[in-house]
């Protein structure tokens, strides 16, 4: 007869059972991705960066609110200059690359916290 010993959960991936962990910078990237459909729910995600940011202790975590901070803050001001510049044109083509990068880098920050780890360089600009 074998017994089985109850096991603990890691504290280096997700909760064992679980398919998907909502973690607050999964949270965070999953309201910037909404932001597409919604318009919206980006300007909650990054209240929601900041306060949590504050309140967290885990340091895999404080890569992800410093890189999804940065992610919101270029990019609306890569926005409202591209908006600028669409009176000539130019903004018109910069909306559509602005969109990609940043929806990448959300998306990257995504599987990052599924898999809690940090972000290899949160103050970088590209990805």
């Amino acid at each position: 007869m074998t017994t089985t010993e109850p096991t603990e959960p890691s504290s280096g991936g997700p909760p064992q059972g679980s398919g998907f962990d909502f973690n607050q910078p999964t949270v965070i990237a999953l309201l910037y991705l909404l932001s597409f459909a919604t318009g919206i729910s980006g300007l909650i995600g990054i209240v929601l960066a900041h306060v949590w940011r504050g309140d967290n202790r885990e340091a895999w975590a404080d890569s992800h609110f410093g890189y999804l901070i940065r992610t919101f803050w270029f990019g609306l001001i890569a926005s409202l200059i591209a908006g600028l510049l669409s009176f000539v044109l130019i903004g018109f083509l910069l909306f559509p690359v602005i969109a990609v990068w940043a929806g990448v880098r959300s998306v990257l920050s995504l599987v990052k916290a599924q898999k809690r780890e940090p972000m290899p360089d949160p103050a970088t600009l590209l990805f």
